[in-house]
């Protein structure tokens, strides 16, 4: 896959919410990275981040395909929506970063899988926190078995408020939209795959337009490995959003808040950005340093079962 001339690869980006312009802000300092362009079917999104960031505006996938002058898409749009858009823009023979979770089911990601492979494109599944350094350098110490054998893994995500209920009632829900990047992280950190889970979740939903949702869940796993998970997720943290991670091995222990509120989101836009740039090596024939569609499989995998394990209270 070629980039310009200038040696910067270029990307479509599919969706102008809210994450597709934290993606944009990560990138638009980046050297060998950029977004040219933008399709987005709400008129007064597209014009925004089109005046705001120079870009070309489009008001469908299509129309940004057909246009061309990208080396590759970014999808942002909202998750139930993923695999439609992976199909189309794989049906044009780009190579795909795909924000997580690609779907809101192992089957959705299943059949991503299916349209990529048969158009032999590249997939990566945007799970930002493997290029945080601070967690990169933890993963590389449990590896080198500094921390001998791992006895236990604590991920906490907590955001500073909800989303909207029209986000909400497309995300799959809190194990899916929050949970997901702790099962990810929980995986990619020991080298471990989940066997059991059991999930507790607050009756506690705040916002009258969301059923079904609650503000915050507890996971509780066991790993292959040998050692156990706790996940912990919550919509309500007066500071803002954080995110920490906690490591007890036999020989050493590490805590980690890598998502400070007091940093703002300097850390997720130093990742975004570098996330960008391996995925333009990957799409360029290097090793994926990401994310892969098994990867997203295990973490839907591991979403679905928590929700299916929430403990109910006996009346």
């Amino acid at each position: 896959m070629a980039s310009s001339p200038n040696g910067v690869f270029r990307l479509g980006l599919v969706g102008a919410g809210r994450m597709g312009q934290t993606h944009l802000r990560a990138l638009k300092d980046s050297s060998d990275v950029a977004v040219i362009a933008v399709a987005e079917p709400v008129d007064s999104l597209r014009e925004n981040v089109a005046v705001s960031f120079g870009l070309r505006g489009h008001s469908s996938v299509r129309e940004l395909l057909e246009t061309g002058g990208i080396d590759g898409a970014l999808i942002v749009t909202p998750s139930d929506s993923h695999v439609e858009v992976i199909r189309q823009v794989a049906e044009a023979k780009l190579p795909i970063l795909c924000e997580k979770p690609c779907g809101v089911s192992a089957a959705d990601t299943r059949t991503a899988e299916r349209f990529v492979t048969d158009a032999g494109v590249a997939l990566q599944i945007a799970y930002w926190r493997r290029f945080v350094p601070q967690l990169q350098a933890i993963r590389t110490r449990v590896t080198e078995g500094e921390f001998g054998e791992v006895l236990s893994l604590s991920c906490l995500q907590w955001d500073g408020e909800p989303p909207s209920a029209e986000f909400r009632a497309r995300s799959g829900g809190i194990f899916v939209d929050m949970g997901v990047h702790e099962f990810d992280q929980a995986r990619w950190l020991t080298g471990g795959n989940f066997t059991h889970l059991a999930a507790s979740a607050s009756t506690t939903i705040t916002d009258p337009d969301v059923s079904d949702d609650p503000d915050s869940v507890q996971v509780l796993a066991e790993l292959d490995n040998g050692a156990t998970a706790f996940v912990s997720l919550g919509r309500h943290n007066a500071g803002g959003d954080m995110a920490s991670v906690e490591v007890f091995g036999t020989r050493d222990h590490v805590l980690d808040v890598f998502l400070d509120p007091r940093d703002g989101e300097a850390t997720q836009l130093d990742a975004l950005r570098r996330q960008a740039s391996a995925f333009a090596r990957y799409a360029n024939g290097a090793p994926c340093e990401g994310a892969t569609v098994e990867d997203a499989i295990a973490a839907l995998e591991a979403a679905t079962n928590a929700t299916n394990a929430r403990i109910r209270v006996l009346p």
